[in-house]
């Protein structure tokens, strides 16, 4: 029990980190190597994919040196990192970006609700002035309008 619990709060712990990473470090002195994920070319692979390393570096050390030293902390953070990834991942490369066409008629209000925070997050082309660094957590205005479109599309079918 002790060990999901870390895992979680690991993987809660860690929308905040990618936030402040996204927005200090990416729209900062790293610019350059996620310049290219604002300004898209279809390409398979950016520049901006190598940020996957601060990630998953720090959480395979952390299972590693964790069976290592027989600390199930680490481990379970180590894991919680992963969980995080693979989450972010999905919902970032397959859900938002659709880099693999799956997903690309969601109807579910918060998967709408983050396709909707992320654009606005892209609008900007240049490093400042952003919003929306976030992932899974995201301003309640895109989720209400999100449901609210929702609630209009229930409305016109039922009217048609």
């Amino acid at each position: 029990m002790k060990f999901i619990l870390i895992l979680l709060a690991t993987f809660a712990a860690m929308e905040f980190m990618a936030w402040f990473i996204h927005k200090y470090v990416m729209h900062g002195f790293l610019w350059n190597l996620h310049e290219d994920h604002h300004v898209r070319k279809n390409k398979i692979f950016e520049k901006n994919d190598i940020f996957f390393l601060v990630f998953a570096i720090p959480s395979w050390l952390s299972i590693m040196l964790g069976n290592m030293y027989d600390s199930p902390v680490s481990i379970a953070i180590g894991w919680g990192i992963l969980v995080y990834g693979i989450a972010y991942t999905f919902i970032h490369e397959i859900v938002i970006h659709q880099r693999i066409k799956w997903f690309t008629r969601t109807d579910n209000v918060y998967l709408r609700a983050i396709r909707k925070a992320h654009k606005v997050h892209h609008k900007k082309l240049d490093k400042g002035d952003g919003e929306c660094f976030g992932l899974l957590i995201v301003p309640w205005r895109y989720i209400k309008e999100a449901s609210a479109a929702k609630r209009a599309q229930k409305t016109e079918k039922t009217a048609a």
